[in-house]
Parts: C-alpha cells; sequence; structure tokens
C-alpha cells in the first residue's frame, strides 16, 4: 500500500482557484517524468479524465490525481503553495528525495 500524499491548505485553495478557471470537471495531476537536473521531475497538468487505477486526492474544492506509475514515488509527500520573494510556485516535500534542485522541481531518490 501507497503512503498518501496530502495537500496542505494553501495548496488546496490554490488548486481551487485554478480549477474554478478551468470549467467543470477539470483536476489537477501530478505525475513524475525522468528528467530535470536532479533525475527526476514533477510535471502538473489540468486533466479532465479520471483512470481507474489513478490516486485521488481531494481537499475542500481541489481534486489531485496522480497515476500509479508516479504514486510510489510522491508516496508520503505534501504538496504545498508557496509565495515569496522568488515567485509563487507548488512545492512537493518529498520524504522519498535524497537530493533536488535549488528551485525544487526536480529530485533524485
Amino acid at each position: 500500500m501507497t503512503a498518501a500524499v496530502t495537500l496542505s491548505e494553501r495548496a488546496a485553495r490554490r488548486i481551487g482557484d485554478i480549477l474554478k478557471g478551468e470549467g467543470d470537471g477539470a483536476m489537477l495531476r501530478i505525475s513524475v517524468e525522468g528528467g530535470g537536473c536532479s533525475g527526476f521531475q514533477y510535471k502538473f497538468d489540468v486533466d479532465r479524465a479520471r483512470a481507474e487505477d489513478d490516486l485521488v486526492i481531494e481537499r475542500d474544492h481541489a481534486v489531485v490525481l496522480v497515476d500509479p506509475a508516479s504514486a510510489p514515488f510522491l508516496a508520503g509527500s505534501e504538496v504545498d503553495f508557496v509565495d515569496d520573494l522568488i515567485g509563487a510556485s507548488f512545492r512537493i516535500h518529498n520524504p522519498n528525495a535524497t537530493a533536488s534542485c535549488g528551485c525544487g522541481t526536480s529530485f533524485s531518490i
């Protein structure tokens, strides 16, 4: 069994705002792909199709999908939204990552 992926309150609020602008049935898909400066990178897409084997995370008005291939890489992670001096972005606090790049969009295991 894969440990849960969670959304912070800030992330749920921002995802909800984004999805509201995308119309009915929109969900945020988070996936992990090979690439980036540390080996793997996070990818964020708006999706309208939910697969039967997707991990579905819901909080408030936010619905996030994770495909089964990406779920083990994200196990135990928290998705957060940060708005600071260097900009606004989603950040994934991933306990599986042994290293990450400076901007936090890629990681290694």
